[in-house]
């Protein structure tokens, strides 16, 4: 068996840790599935991304992936955390980070701790407040993805957009 080895800054190379291991499958596996700049075309890939940051956390993260006009990926912020089944969002923070990134368009995520991605009558209200809170300065809202178990939930496949 091989192990994985890390340079040190005196030059020596010592055994990776396990969160060094993590740290490093995680920015390979960003650079696959949403590299910075690249043009949005395949939910498949969004869903994958997403399920990859939002399955395993263990209370409600709300995060928000801004895009430019062309729908080229500019950042995913990690916006709201909440409880076991539940985060506040507020409209007003969305737009104020979408006019910092200059976004034209965004796509948010959530995750169901619980497992089950169905959305809830909440999460059906904030999507329209954020939805309208963003037409505001024309950036668009396309797609609201809830990850759970389950593949993620998507607003948009299911006309709810």
């Amino acid at each position: 068996m091989s192990n994985l080895m890390v340079k040190q800054s005196d030059g020596r190379y010592t055994p990776a840790d396990q969160e060094q291991i993590i740290s490093a499958a995680y920015r390979v596996l960003e650079s696959k599935w949403l590299p910075k700049g690249a043009k949005l075309t395949c939910p498949t890939r969004v869903r994958e991304y997403l399920t990859m940051h939002l399955s395993e956390k263990e209370h409600e993260v709300f995060c928000v992936l801004f895009l430019d006009s062309q729908h080229r990926a500019i950042s995913f912020d990690e916006m709201f955390q909440g409880t076991i089944d539940s985060a506040s969002v507020y409209p007003r923070e969305v737009v104020k980070r979408a006019l910092q990134h200059n976004a034209g368009a965004v796509i948010l995520a959530h995750n169901h701790p619980s497992g089950d991605p169905e959305p809830s009558a909440a999460d059906r209200r904030i999507t329209t407040r954020l939805v309208e809170a963003l037409g505001l300065i024309e950036c668009r809202v396309l797609d609201h993805f809830i990850v759970g178990r389950q593949p993620a939930y998507s607003f948009a496949e299911h006309g709810l957009l």
